[in-house]
This record gives structure tokens, sequence and C-alpha cells, in this order.
């Protein structure tokens, strides 16, 4: 057993943050990395997104989370959520805070 999982090899995981939960089930990670220019050769950023399953909902908007590849689950998911690494700040308002005051 341990040695026919050893011929597979690891899943592949990416760690990126958290840009949208509108779905139900589903978020959208922003994943980062950093890559010289072809031509320049100066160091620029690249981003790409990835859908998720996420089916406790416990991700939120701005988490930093870690997503493990895993079999096609629709037309785009084909990465579920390992885990939340780091929370994102949550900004309170009372409603008191919010009226506007003529």
């Amino acid at each position: 057993m341990a040695e026919a999982q050893a011929q597979q090899g690891t899943k592949n995981e990416k760690i990126g943050q958290v840009v949208s939960t509108r779905m139900q089930k589903t978020i959208v990670v922003e994943v980062t990395r950093r890559v010289p220019h072809p031509l320049y050769k100066r160091i620029i950023a690249r981003r790409k997104k990835f859908y998720a399953h996420d089916e406790e909902g416990t991700a939120r908007m701005g988490d930093v989370v870690r997503i493990v590849e895993c079999r096609p689950l629709s037309k785009l998911k084909r990465w579920r959520l390992a885990e939340v690494i780091r929370r994102a700040a949550q900004v309170g308002a009372q409603p008191a805070e919010l009226d506007v005051k003529v």
C-alpha cells in the first residue's frame, strides 16, 4: 500500500488569496508568483485564478488558503480547499456609525 502511494507522488499544492466566495461550495483563489521577464530579466508578478471546492464554506474573502489538486469536479473546478492558513482581518462597523448625518 505504501509503495503504491509512493509511486503516485504527491498532489500539486498552491497557496493564494481568496478573491470571491459568491458561489455555493466554491471559492476563487488568486495565486501570485514572481518570475523574471523573458527579455528584460526584471522580476514581475504573475497572477492566476483557480476555482476550488470549499465543502463547509469555511473560507472568506481575503483569507490566505492552501488548495490541493483533485479530480475534475466541474467544468472549471480542479482544486479543493486543504486549509485556511491565515484569516483576513474583519473590519466591523456599528450600524449607528454608518448612518449619514445631515
